[in-house]
């Protein structure tokens, strides 16, 4: 029997509290922290009418919608994902080369992966991630006789992953893409793929990252400003030279919440892509622990529910849960890790907690596939049908 946190008294829970519980403060958390981080360019940017709760008005919104999201996610059955995860990698797909269309897709900073939709904007490789995760676990499964095969087991999904990472590297957005390639990869291992054929494919991946670092001068000097940012602490080390001061102004207890000084204007996309900066600016080293302790609960229960889900022979639903950690997982990482100085500048957001509707969406929806993946195990060794 799995165990909870329930007393003996009660009867087991029907999910994951852990889980639950985590990804709820996590949530709520961002909130509060996006209305911190966002106060002060929501009150001086003329876009937002001047408005302070500019960005915690539209995240909440977006949680709102993100929430729904995940209730009507939590209703279908993992074979019901299973039979349109092929359907849906190819809309996805559909949608990044739509982001690509001069006049349709959305300009931003130099970079087109928006859709604009009237009141917000749509993310298709924010979605793209929740659907890469469905669609590596219906082939890993359809592959496993296979799996030591390098025809008929690797190439077809490394064709399908070089298309997605052909449309993301033109918006561009070698984050997402990076992201992508990890959950495929991984689920591929996690699926049977043979580990010397794993330790090669991640050889190759190297080798491609440094050699599309190297042909690019705009990755290029994202890798020299991240190796010495103190170098050109007003060009190419602007951000994260920002992101360290507030990570040494924070020290133990930090600041106090809505004390940060880099925030004001200082430091930018700080309600998005450098938002565990302002915590750790505002909460301090025990507040930055916090975080990365309930990033950790969640990657380590998408994991034990995957293993529950292999020992009842539901490879499918496994392979979900933890490619959904994979996810969580390697973002949340190399976020923590660009805001700490120890990875390159990146566009990538902190999962469940930075300003970004397409983000909130689908993390939401992809934690309640997890939280339904839990609720098929626990039905099926009460014995009865999920």
């Amino acid at each position: 029997m799995l165990r909870t946190w329930d007393s003996p008294s009660r009867a087991p829970a029907e999910v994951d509290p852990a889980l639950l519980w985590s990804a709820l403060i996590l949530l709520l958390a961002g909130l509060v922290m996006v209305y911190s981080s966002s106060i002060a360019i929501a009150e001086g940017n003329r876009f937002t009418a001047h408005q302070q709760s500019y960005f915690l008005v539209r995240h909440a919104v977006f949680l709102v919608i993100g929430l729904t999201a995940g209730i009507a996610a939590f209703q279908v059955p993992l074979k019901s994902w299973q039979e349109v995860a092929p359907w849906l990698f190819v809309a996805g797909f559909l949608l990044l080369a739509l982001v690509l269309i001069p006049g349709v897709g959305r300009d931003v900073n130099g970079a087109r992966r928006w859709l604009p939709l009237g009141v917000a904007n749509l993310q298709p490789s924010e979605l793209m991630k929740l659907f890469a995760v469905l669609y590596a676990a219906d082939y890993t499964v359809r592959k496993m006789p296979h799996m030591a095969d390098l025809k008929k087991a690797f190439l077809p999904m490394a064709a399908a992953m070089v298309a997605v990472g052909t449309l993301l590297l033109k918006e561009p957005d070698f984050g997402a893409f990076v992201v992508i390639i990890a959950i495929a990869i991984g689920i591929l291992f996690l699926g049977g793929m043979r580990a010397r054929l794993f330790a090669v494919l991640i050889v190759l991946l190297l080798v491609a990252f440094a050699i599309m670092i190297v042909v690019s001068p705009y990755r290029r000097d994202r890798i020299f400003g991240f190796m010495d940012p103190w170098s050109d602490a007003f060009g190419r080390g602007y951000q994260l030279s920002h992101a360290l001061i507030a990570f040494g102004r924070g020290e133990l207890f930090g600041v106090g919440l809505g004390a940060s000084v880099e925030k004001l204007f200082y430091l930018p996309e700080a309600h998005t892509d450098f938002l565990l900066a302002v915590i750790a600016e505002e909460l301090g080293f025990f507040g930055v622990v916090a975080v990365i302790a309930l990033f950790a609960l969640i990657v380590q229960r998408a994991f034990v529910i995957g293993r529950q889900a292999v020992m009842l022979d539901r490879l499918y639903p496994a392979l979900v849960a933890q490619g959904i950690g994979l996810w969580i997982g390697v973002q949340g990482f190399i976020n923590m890790g660009v805001n700490m100085g120890l990875l390159p500048t990146k566009g990538l957001t902190l999962p469940l907690m930075s300003f970004g509707g397409s983000g909130i969406v689908a993390n939401c929806a992809a934690l309640a596939i997890l939280l339904r993946v839990d609720w098929e195990n626990r039905q099926l060794m009460r014995g009865a049908k999920p």
